[in-house]
């Protein structure tokens, strides 16, 4: 109750002194005589600029309202209406929460009308405004393209002044987030409109005019394949992006100049092997990860470089050789703050909160630098601390963090030596297997990913992964609505079955049940069939095993079996589903479940004499199975199969022009000479 009391008066204090100090400049906006209301609108102004409390208390006591209608009014002198955008304009420079509340009383649609208004000077204030209001993170960017007459109007009207070139090419940087907007922008001629702006007098107008670019080509083939054969004042647009990339320009120039050529790459418009990206995209980038850069910049930098070279073999190798990248990444650990900045108190400050978007960065290169070359994998795993580093980057509390620590895991997991040596040595399945516990998707993608390496048969660490209830995890994983989770859950269990012993085959089998394993098996996604089918086969592979399985699930697999050959399937599903029946038709009892069924051998006679060698292939190795002389019941089968016609089928394939099939039919033609 005590509280209660207390707080009311409290607030009420609080406003009267608001209402104080700043209620006479509200009030002179309601002055019948429109000089004072004028001179009103310019005290004001001077009254908010660079205070911010005084701009919340006018927004609190209504000031915005009024000043739109004094905005919108016909009636209104020019010189009113402009005043009145620049106090609006510096209203919204204040907090986001002062943004919040101009874009809730619609100050966009107001502003955007205004640009009707021949007058240059109202044009340029509106803009100014509507240009503050955009860039605010807590603006809906969608608001720009509710009306669809607004980008063309926007368009013709970048050819006013410095000033709307400059607001218009920023709103258009700001506002374009998605492939639609790109299309929009790109059909009203934004490629045209910006090009010649680049080599604008005003520094500003070309850095807003090169962000354009940066976000229009951002994985957009259409504008990165136009933006190659754009001419400004007769010089090919990658060359201007390639001069703005010169050491003696600013830094923030020439990072998004070096992102205006990654992003064309990546789309496919300049070959990874082109002078402009080895020579100079490259290394610009590589610079920006020094210690000398800002945070921002050593962020911008890395992880544009990772997007760049991702795909590229080469570009990985050259990047791993230039200015000593591996280890300049390490820095990105232990100095958040860049060497200029050490003198700045605040600059520290933010940077040391700002940190892990630097390990997060750092995480994200060493991923993509690994991806493919071997060498490349043990210098990153060489420089100092690095696998403790990803081991505690696992559990940081960032989820970006997280998820670049797993990727750059699931680079360095796809070396054989690797797994066998350092990922042994800091047993790095621990903290991986605590991060599958509940991550959102994507780093169970990751991470479940990196898993299925750390349990192939040569991994040392498949032996403590088995004992910590993983089974139960990647069965789980199998059940998921996302299709990559499904695969990986299935196909880590796979590589866990091989060469597995009995006891972790039946745990599998009883973990994931008869009901799951078939569900997969007609799961609509072929890799998570083929994965599957990779599983049987694997729980399939010596003769007890084959006998145990087959003697208790023998039933279901046959069907399973004559499902898939049956099905609308591709060549591997139906190859790997005839090496399952091999390999059954390789047990002791096992093999009886195919000698009793005329349906499948029938099925076997079909495929072996299919148009596909591989299917053949495999056809060839089920018969050749049932019919081997050194067990009991050979005699029995081999006639059974020769009264089918399997040896007239044989004959005709020891004359196939294939060598291994070939070689495979006069085997098991043997059998019957023997």
């Amino acid at each position: 109750m005590m509280a209660c009391l207390l707080e009311a008066p409290l607030r009420i204090s609080v406003l009267s002194e608001v209402t104080a100090t700043s209620r006479h400049y509200v009030d002179r906006l309601f002055d019948p005589d429109p000089q004072n209301v004028l001179q009103g609108v310019i005290d004001m102004k001077n009254a908010v600029i660079g205070n911010n409390r005084q701009k919340a208390n006018l927004i609190v006591l209504g000031a915005v309202p009024r000043l739109l209608y004094l905005l919108q009014q016909s009636s209104s002198s020019l010189e009113l209406r402009t005043e009145c955008a620049v106090v609006l304009g510096s209203l919204a420079m204040g907090t986001e929460n002062n943004i919040k509340s101009l874009v809730d009383c619609h100050i966009i649609p107001a502003l955007l009308q205004g640009l009707l208004c021949s007058d240059l000077i109202f044009i340029e204030a509106c803009l100014r405004c509507l240009r503050t209001v955009f860039i605010s993170p807590v603006t809906p960017v969608q608001l720009l393209y509710t009306d669809p007459t607004v980008i063309p109007h926007l368009m013709s009207l970048l050819s006013r002044s410095q000033h709307t070139q400059e607001y218009i090419t920023q709103i258009f940087a700001h506002c374009c987030k998605t492939p639609e907007h790109q299309t929009v922008l790109f059909n009203h001629g934004a490629i045209q409109n910006i090009a010649p702006l680049l080599i604008s007098p005003s520094f500003k107008v070309r850095m807003q005019a090169l962000k354009c670019f940066s976000v229009l080509a951002y994985e957009n083939a259409q504008v990165s394949m136009t933006l190659v054969n754009v001419l400004v004042d007769g010089e090919q647009l990658s060359q201007v992006f390639v001069r703005m990339m010169q050491r003696d320009k600013p830094i923030e120039m020439q990072l998004t100049a070096a992102k205006c050529l990654t992003y064309m790459c990546r789309a496919g418009a300049i070959r990874t092997d082109d002078n402009c990206i080895v020579l100079k995209t490259l290394p610009c980038l590589v610079r920006m990860c020094s210690k000398e850069r800002l945070l921002e910049e050593r962020v911008e930098g890395a992880e544009t470089l990772a997007y760049l070279m991702e795909p590229d073999i080469e570009l990985q190798r050259i990047a791993s050789v230039t200015d000593h990248l591996v280890s300049m990444l390490a820095d990105y650990f232990k100095y958040p703050s860049s060497v200029s900045a050490i003198t700045d108190i605040k600059r520290l400050d933010h940077d040391l909160k700002h940190a892990h978007e630097l390990r997060q960065a750092a995480f994200k290169l060493y991923a993509s630098l690994g991806s493919n070359d071997e060498d490349i994998r043990k210098k990153i795993t060489e420089t100092e601390n690095m696998m403790d580093r990803i081991v505690s980057g696992l559990s940081e509390s960032s989820i970006k963090v997280r998820l670049a620590a797993v990727r750059c895991l699931h680079s360095l997991s796809r070396s054989v030596q690797q797994l066998r040596t350092s990922f042994h040595d800091h047993a790095v399945w621990k903290p991986l297997m605590k991060l599958l516990q509940n991550a959102p998707d994507e780093v169970l993608v990751m991470a479940s990913s990196t898993l299925c390496n750390l349990l192939l048969e040569f991994s040392p660490s498949k032996e403590p992964i088995l004992e910590s209830g993983v089974i139960e995890l990647l069965c789980s994983l199998t059940q998921s609505d996302s299709p990559a989770l499904r695969v990986n859950g299935i196909w880590a269990l796979m590589n866990m079955a091989f060469q597995a012993d009995q006891k972790v085959k039946v745990e599998i089998v009883r973990a994931l049940g008869t009901e799951q394993l078939f569900r997969l098996l007609s799961d609509p996604d072929t890799n998570v069939l083929m994965k599957t089918l990779g599983l049987l086969r694997n729980l399939l592979s010596t003769r007890p095993h084959i006998d145990q399985v087959m003697s208790s699930h023998g039933k279901q697999i046959m069907q399973a079996v004559t499902l898939i050959l049956e099905g609308e399937h591709s060549i591997e599903v139906k190859e790997q589903t005839l090496c399952i029946l091999a390999n059954i038709a390789d047990g002791n009892t096992a093999k009886e479940l195919i000698m009793t069924n005329d349906d499948m051998l029938q099925k076997i006679k079909y495929y072996m004499g299919h148009s596909n060698v591989k299917l053949q292939l495999a056809a060839t190795f089920c018969i050749s199975n049932l019919i081997w002389n050194e067990e009991d019941g050979s005699q029995e089968r081999q006639d059974k199969l020769r009264d089918m016609g399997f040896v007239d089928i044989l004959h005709k394939l020891t004359q196939a022009s294939d060598p291994n099939l070939c070689d495979r039919a006069k085997t098991a033609m043997q059998q019957y000479l023997a």
